[in-house]
């Protein structure tokens, strides 16, 4: 199934959560000088740009990043400092998907592995990483690609896993390649985004992970709206595992004034919890 593509989607208030999440992890592994991997599962084209017939068609950003002005987040101010430097003329014409992301953190020593299966947006990660040589990208399943870098020479690495799940497999097989990538490498960083779509499926991947014998996990997620059936995506959120010292407390602070800033009519809604103790 190649159908999904990113490029309608970009900046949207999932693309929100997922990437500030992702820069505070970042920012967290280059508090040492020791180097570390990045691993993108499902890297899509890196960069969107915001007045393209795709992200046009949607214009879902409004809902997101667009809801936001920068200068009444200072405790956003790193991941604006990311987006903003990939709109070198001002203004939002560019988003970053989380491979530029994670491009703007990497280290003369650092490694980043991308992968994604659309041919068009392999093409499209290549141009938008070249002339970084510690960044490789692949037109492979990055599930199966992953196992393949644990556990890594640098012992210290941020595993980003976030496919569609057009197919519903994808919500058993992330919770499988979770498995059998802990037990290569147990103390790396783990972030799995999730859509809420039908919240059941949520709790069942959240039962599967608890169960799973993985400890150390946490949950944060953001919503538009209350859940309900038939509408599409009402929330989405990142579960991770082995997440830094600090997060929880700054996300637990940020959550609810995000979810007033991208509800819908006033039902905008988060969590903030433990789902499996360290």
């Amino acid at each position: 199934m190649l159908s999904y593509r990113h490029s309608f989607h970009a900046g949207n208030f999932a693309d929100l959560l997922k990437h500030i999440v992702l820069v505070e992890v970042l920012e967290h592994l280059c508090k040492k000088e020791k180097p570390f991997d990045y691993i993108d599962t499902h890297a899509g084209a890196g960069l969107y740009n915001l007045a393209s017939a795709e992200a046009s068609k949607l214009v879902e950003y409004r809902n997101g990043i667009g809801r936001l002005i920068p200068s009444e987040w200072p405790q956003l101010a790193r991941y604006f400092e990311v987006v903003n430097a990939l709109n070198p003329e001002g203004g939002l014409r560019f988003y970053p998907g989380s491979p530029l992301i994670a491009r703007q953190f990497l280290r003369a020593r650092d490694n980043a592995w991308l992968y994604e299966l659309h041919p068009e947006d392999v093409e499209r990660l290549k141009g938008n990483t070249r002339g970084n040589r510690r960044i490789r990208v692949f037109c492979e399943d990055g599930l199966k690609g992953l196992q393949a870098h644990l556990p890594p020479a640098s012992r210290r690495a941020l595993v980003l896993i976030d496919p569609s799940y057009e197919l519903k497999s994808d919500y058993e097989q992330v919770v499988k390649a979770l498995q059998a990538a802990h037990r290569k490498f147990a103390t790396g960083v783990y972030a799995l985004w999730y859509p809420v779509v039908e919240r059941e499926r949520i709790n069942q991947l959240e039962t599967s992970l608890q169960g799973s014998g993985i400890r150390n996990i946490q949950r944060f997620e953001l919503g538009l709206r209350a859940d309900t059936e038939g509408r599409g995506m009402t929330a989405s959120g990142m579960i991770l595992i082995n997440p830094p010292w600090g997060l929880f407390d700054k996300l637990a602070g940020l959550l609810p004034k995000l979810a007033q800033a991208v509800g819908e009519q006033g039902e905008g809604n988060y969590r903030c919890d433990t789902l499996v103790e360290e």
